[in-house]
């Protein structure tokens, strides 16, 4: 039986480092022990060390500030604007692990206010979630839905305790067209404690209503801290000698 290798030091450091920013023990904007400290701490040379730490800032998760040192970086994602989009893969996409939490479910009448934002009728009924997604230890995105019961019965049966209700929409009904609209607000005293930011930090809010054959689905508020976040799109010209 061949035993395993003892890592690198170099790996060693780097994986030490790696654990405790994925595990939220050094939490975004944590300052990163001094190359120096990390020289003491393991007996090896500066060159070790900074070659350990540079591969970390290559894999985004530290940052470099001069005359500061190194600190860990606030996740900073990026999603399309044209596509529904798995906030799942956005967390992974960091190489933070996900976590998603239900904070509130309730089914009800449709006031006058979602009748009008999703064209129901007067007697239209509704399932309310409320959900925060975590990225590590860091709230990522906090997520607010109505489903129409009308187009998606199956949901009151579904307490959305452990499955996000946006995975678990698509897997049940298939939509035929989306809408986006997208803002920045500042955060309300409600949303900066659910996000663990400052009242009146500014945040990206991306509503989206998705219907499947001329009937509303789904409306859903995805709120991020504006610094975390930005939305790409890509487009061709509708023209080819369209001019820039």
């Amino acid at each position: 039986m061949v035993e395993a290798k003892e890592p690198s030091l170099h790996r060693r450091i780097l994986e030490d480092v790696e654990g405790k920013i994925l595990s939220g023990e050094w939490p975004p904007g944590h300052r990163i022990p001094f190359e120096h400290e990390l020289t003491e701490q393991y007996q090896c040379s500066r060159m070790t060390v900074n070659k350990a730490i540079t591969e970390l800032v290559k894999r985004g998760l530290i940052e470099r500030r001069r005359k500061s040192g190194s600190y860990v970086t606030h996740p900073h994602a990026q999603s399309a604007v044209l596509e529904i989009h798995d906030i799942r893969l956005e967390v992974e996409s960091l190489g933070l692990p996900y976590r998603y939490e239900r904070r509130a479910r309730l089914s009800r009448a449709a006031k006058a206010a979602d009748r009008r934002l999703m064209e129901l009728a007067e007697q239209a009924r509704l399932v309310e979630i409320s959900a925060l997604h975590y990225a590590g230890a860091q709230p990522f995105c906090l997520e607010e839905r109505l489903i129409n019961l009308a187009a998606v019965p199956e949901a009151i049966n579904e307490s959305f305790e452990a499955t996000a209700p946006g995975a678990w929409l698509i897997s049940q009904v298939p939509w035929s067209a989306a809408e986006h609209r997208i803002r920045a607000v500042g955060a309300d005293a409600r949303t900066a404690e659910l996000l663990a930011i400052a009242p009146g930090t500014p945040c990206l809010v991306v509503e989206r209503r998705t219907w499947s054959g001329g009937v509303y689905i789904t409306h859903v508020r995805l709120t991020y801290p504006g610094e975390k976040h930005e939305l790409v799109a890509e487009f061709a010209p509708s023209h080819p000698k369209q001019a820039l």
